[in-house]
Order: C-alpha cells, then structure tokens, then sequence
C-alpha cells in the first residue's frame, strides 16, 4: 500500500512528526564520480562528508539548471535487491522531485545544455559491494512535475535501515567543466515525539534536507540575499 504524496510529508514535518535525519560520521564511494573522486576534501560543518568546489567557477553566470533523472546504484550483495522494481522507481522519482521542487524556485529548469546552464548529476547509492552499477533511473517529467503529486514510499521494508547516501556533481552546461561535486550519507534521527519511525521516514527526510541545502548552497555561493539553511 502506497502512503501520503509529498505534500502531506511535508505537513508531518512542520507538526514535527517525522524523524529528524542527520549525518553520518563516514561513507563509502561507490563508483559514481569516476576520476573526480580524487578532487574530493573532507568537508566542514554544514558541507558533505566529502566535497569539491570549483575555486574558479562563476556561479553568478548560472540561472539555468538541468536535472539529469536520479539514478540508483546498486551491485550484488546490495540492499537494494530487496527491493522491488516499484520500489526503487520511487526511491529515484522521489528525490528528483524534491529537487525540482527546491531548484525551480531559482532556477530555470531546462532540457538542453548551453551557456547560463549548470548540468547537475546526481545518485543513490549502495556501497556495501566494490562494483556498484547503475539499477534504476527515475521516470517524473519535469514539465508536469509541479503539477502534480508524487506517490509516497512503501513501509515495512528493512532494507535501508534508516539511512540513505548520495554523490552529485555539477558541471558548467557549455565546457563541461566541474563546477561542484560531493558525496554524503545520512541516518535517522529521533522523532521530537519520541515515538518509534519507519525507516522511510529517515530516507525521506534525508532526501528533503538534501534537496534544501542544495539550493541553499547555491544560493549562498551566487551571492544572492535571504538564503535559508535546512534544518537538520
């Protein structure tokens, strides 16, 4: 049985009934990032575990943004054979929508590739095995996203086990320089109830966080006024 869209997450969290995600101490690559790996720094407070920033990039020059769908990767031995097909479409459609969901406030969400575009790139992963490969790639469409809801995860699965990771890069949609990259994992946290959660929960809410500190990110390294940081 499917549960609430993304809209009524959202509401369970203002009542603050969702559990709270936070960052792990360490995570593992998985393969995604290639030769940027070895760019990589281990980042300060309020950053990815590990991080790239481009000390040259012009964010300012960027109003544009294409989203590659979210991919999941996944290798023999992986949490993620657990799961159905279904599933893991969900996985993958629901963090590209909230993603669409935070960018598209500054940003023009575009198809193509060109001047002013940053092209962003981002994964699920599964680092339990050495050769993760891709699994899945998320199907929403951008154009009909904002007018419609995502469905919302399955429970009961143990499979995540209250945490998610993710690796993204950005690179300049005309050169294709890399502008950005970072890999990150988060685990569940205590809900401010003190009740039991799923373990959906903690996935969704890592999603969430993810989506606004990407845009808050952004935001602060254009230079723009009012940029709001995610809560933890």
């Amino acid at each position: 049985m499917l549960r609430d869209g993304i809209v009524g997450l959202c509401a369970l969290a203002l009542l603050g009934g969702c559990a709270a995600s936070q960052q792990a101490r360490n995570v593992e690559t998985s393969g995604f990032l290639g030769d940027d790996y070895a760019l990589l720094r281990a980042g300060g407070e309020g950053e990815a575990l590990l991080v790239y920033r481009n000390p040259d990039a012009d964010w300012a020059a960027y109003d544009k943004i294409k989203l590659d769908p979210v991919t999941i990767w996944a290798g023999e031995g992986s949490a993620f054979e657990d799961f159905s097909k279904p599933d893991r479409q969900e996985l993958a459609d629901t963090l590209y929508t909230m993603l669409v969901e935070e960018l598209s406030q500054d940003f023009q969400m575009v198809d193509d590739l060109g001047p002013g575009v940053l092209h962003v790139q981002v994964a699920i992963t599964d680092a339990q095995t050495s050769n993760p490969t891709l699994d899945t790639i998320s199907s929403v469409v951008p154009q009909a996203l904002l007018l419609s809801q995502a469905k919302g995860l399955v429970t009961g699965k143990p499979g995540f086990v209250g945490e998610a990771s993710v690796e993204a890069k950005a690179t300049d949609g005309q050169t294709g320089e890399l502008v950005a990259a970072g890999v990150d994992r988060r685990v569940g946290g205590k809900s401010v109830t003190g009740a039991p959660t799923d373990s959906w929960d903690d996935v969704r809410q890592a999603y969430r966080y993810w989506a606004k500190q990407f845009r808050y990110r952004l935001c602060t390294e254009r230079g723009a006024t009012g940029c709001t940081p995610p809560e933890a």
